[in-house]
């Protein structure tokens, strides 16, 4: 059961690194975010990205297969690529 907490954990990861990276863009248009200089859009951006790696960071221990999970490094990266991919897609329709 390991594979499918890992592959849970990645997406969760990506749900705020595309939000991270690409929410901001949407929130500026309405909100008081928009009033902020571009230092505090980062900093705003990177607190969002601390909750990507409190997840991203377990899911690689927990699926590594060095660490008693189902995947090699290879087989990570991929299914975060994907991940990735499809977290984007879904969030691009749906926020713009």
């Amino acid at each position: 059961m390991n594979y499918l907490l890992t592959i849970g954990l990645l997406v969760c990861s990506n749900i705020f690194m595309i939000f991270a990276w690409y929410g901001h863009l949407r929130l500026a248009e309405n909100s008081w975010l928009s009033k902020l200089p571009l230092f505090g859009v980062i900093v705003f951006s990177w607190l969002i990205a601390f909750f990507e790696y409190c997840f991203q960071v377990p899911a690689n221990r927990i699926g590594f297969e060095g660490n008693g999970g189902a995947f090699s490094l290879v087989q990570l990266k991929v299914i975060q690529e994907v991940i990735t991919l499809v977290v984007f897609v879904v969030f691009s329709s749906v926020a713009f």
